[in-house]
């Protein structure tokens, strides 16, 4: 696989956050209603990273900094967002592969821990997590009072 650097506008970015989104709905009945400025996604304090496979786009992923003047983080948090495998390509190791690039991004970008929310609702998502080396944390964010929420975290 080969993961390159693009922008959260990207149009294989939107198609693949849209088919994320899509997937939300069907699992939860909703989109992500989690705030999202495409800005934030902008090295040195973002970045979104696409995964081609066979050269179409298979994988994504992206981590914006936070800093402890938000609420549920510290100072050096990176947090992911729209981690996604197209439904033909799961099983192959593309999500554990693009985990680990987006720790590795973040730490060269000076970033000391990585969190994320999820759901009870992918499993998929929390045993990757989990297998992973993260941990649960306190909820943040816009799901933190949801019940099927769940919130990890790792130290990079």
């Amino acid at each position: 696989m080969r993961i390159e650097t693009v922008p959260y506008d990207h149009p294989d970015a939107q198609r693949l956050i849209e088919e994320v989104q899509q997937e939300y709905v069907v699992r939860y009945g909703e989109q992500d209603t989690t705030p999202v400025d495409i800005d934030e996604f902008t090295a040195p304090r973002g970045l979104f990273l696409i995964g081609y496979r066979h050269e179409q786009p298979m994988v994504s992923g992206g981590w914006r900094a936070h800093e402890s003047d938000e609420p549920g983080f510290r100072d050096g948090d990176a947090e992911l967002k729209r981690m996604y495998v197209v439904p033909r390509a799961r099983g192959l190791g593309l999500a554990r592969a693009m985990l680990a690039e987006l720790e590795r991004t973040a730490a060269r970008a000076g970033r000391r821990r990585v969190l994320l929310e999820t759901g009870l609702r992918q499993p998929e998502a929390i045993g990757l997590y989990r297998s992973s080396g993260y941990h649960e944390i306190e909820k943040f964010g816009v799901y933190r009072c949801e019940p099927d929420s769940r919130c990890f975290a790792k130290n990079l």
